[in-house]
């Protein structure tokens, strides 16, 4: 048997970079506060627990004397302004290509536009992003695309982990709803190479293996992308979750993972499959 990791799977180098940061902070201050889950992923967040990361509700319960960490996926500027009043040290974690999205959301509203945001209702990246202007419209998917009202000139945005092919739907739907539209392609360069390597693995293997936490969009996204172009299809969330029977008449096996998987979880996964399928040859790395 023989097995082919993407060489993108898992952490892409924004949440590598949030994740490395909530770790040294806490390290430098002895804890370090966050709202919110820094990612999705439970083991990550269980880790940081006990380095010191501590998950809070408000502003309001953070000590005047620790740091507080905006987390990967970005913060609205509500609470900054809110954490600046209250004096505390800010850590900025925000994923700098999210960052890109706040520029150009602010850009297409100071145009005049009405913006439209393409992404997942109450993710906590599109929340961020609509927080950057006054109003703004999120649509998830197509049926709620051809629910708008036809208007002169409109902004779109998307949530940067989005499918390219929803993307191209919903945008389809607008050309036809929208006198004046002007389309910023926001979907993270990771996010397109991650997807980009499923699917073809998807095609080449006879089994595929999606690691990743069912709380983290771009997990259900890949294993979606996987499953609609091979039905022995699967999502853990650790090695464990593994079944043998999956491995049956099986010769090659696909392996990627979502932006929030770390390292240690994917390498136990391979090394499982590898016990499995009794394999001693390195996996393949695939481009």
């Amino acid at each position: 048997m023989k097995i082919f990791l993407a060489k993108d799977a898992g952490y892409c180098f924004g949440v590598r970079d949030a994740v490395n940061l909530a770790y040294d902070t806490a390290k430098n201050h002895g804890d370090v506060y966050m709202l919110g889950t820094i990612v999705h992923n439970e083991r990550v967040i269980d880790d940081l627990s006990k380095a010191g990361a501590k998950v809070v509700d408000s502003i309001d319960d953070v000590p005047k004397d620790k740091p507080l960490l905006f987390r990967a996926h970005g913060t609205s500027p509500e609470l900054w302004d809110k954490a600046k009043k209250n004096n505390l040290k800010l850590i900025d974690g925000t994923c700098p290509l999210v960052t890109e999205i706040h520029h150009e959301i602010k850009r297409l509203d100071e145009e005049g536009r009405k913006i439209i945001i393409i992404g997942d209702h109450g993710h906590d990246e599109v929340v961020a992003i609509a927080a950057q202007v006054e109003r703004s419209i999120i649509i998830a998917n197509v049926e709620e695309a051809k629910k708008l009202r036809k208007m002169k000139r409109a902004g779109v945005v998307s949530q940067s982990t989005q499918m390219i092919e929803n993307v191209q739907d919903i945008m389809s739907v607008l050309m036809e709803k929208v006198f004046d539209l002007r389309f910023v392609n926001t979907i993270c360069f990771p996010t397109r190479r991650n997807h980009e390597q499923i699917k073809e693995l998807s095609l080449h293997c006879d089994v595929m293996i999606v690691i990743g936490s069912y709380t983290s969009a771009n997990s259900k996204r890949l294993t979606q992308l996987a499953l609609e172009r091979n039905k022995r299809t699967y999502q853990v969330t650790a090695s464990d979750e593994l079944d043998e029977s999956w491995f049956d008449n099986c010769e090659t096996v696909g392996i990627s993972a979502g932006a929030s998987t770390p390292d240690e979880t994917i390498n136990e996964v391979v090394s499982r499959i590898k016990e499995i399928g009794h394999v001693v040859k390195k996996e393949i790395v695939y481009e």
